[in-house]
């Protein structure tokens, strides 16, 4: 995200959520480019024959920011955090679907090093998300922590501003985080 410049961005923000729809209108070009690389930071996690594409993931975050209505984003951060969050719900709502039409096929995720204490692993997207669910409801921080960085691929100092708290905080937080859902994971079911 290092790339954008933010006085645009954060105007359009402001504006959009003051009720301007054009200036959603004229945000899309100054993020869809970071829209995209998320998209497909997601997309690369996902199994090899998964059917929905780059594209796709990001126009229908876009529609279901735009049904939910002008938001106030603290910044450009909070803003592609919650772009995040809209992808992976996409991805689980995806994945439920899929797994509901085709109930002996696994939708799998592969975690990177940066959930798994540098082990790659094959997770299913469902129990990912179940286990997130989980750590919201025991540390809603963590569980937003985890979502920024793993996700969002926010930095430990992008997260620190996107919830005003310290780096310190912020690293201390994602450690227990991935060795709560590490736990959790292996511990699932189907793991």
């Amino acid at each position: 995200m290092s790339g954008l410049s933010p006085g645009p961005v954060s105007e359009r923000l402001t504006q959009w959520a003051a009720g301007d729809e054009e200036a959603l209108r004229a945000l899309v070009p100054l993020i869809y480019g970071e829209l995209r690389r998320q998209a497909r930071r997601y997309l690369r996690k996902e199994r090899a024959d998964h059917t929905l594409q780059t594209t796709a993931l990001v126009h229908e975050a876009y529609l279901r920011l735009r049904k939910q209505g002008p938001i106030q984003f603290q910044n450009r951060e909070h803003f592609f955090a919650i772009a995040a969050q809209l992808m992976r719900q996409i991805l689980v709502d995806y994945a439920r679907q899929q797994s509901a039409t085709k109930r002996n096929r696994a939708c799998k995720l592969t975690l990177d090093e940066a959930v798994l204490t540098g082990k790659k692993a094959r997770m299913d997207l469902i129990a990912l998300d179940d286990a997130l669910n989980d750590l919201a409801r025991l540390d809603p921080r963590q569980s937003q922590i985890v979502e920024l960085r793993f996700f969002g691929g926010l930095s430990v100092a992008e997260i620190s501003r996107v919830l005003g708290i310290s780096p310190a905080t912020v690293s201390r937080d994602w450690t227990s985080a991935r060795l709560w859902l590490h736990h959790e994971m292996r511990s699932a079911p189907n793991a």
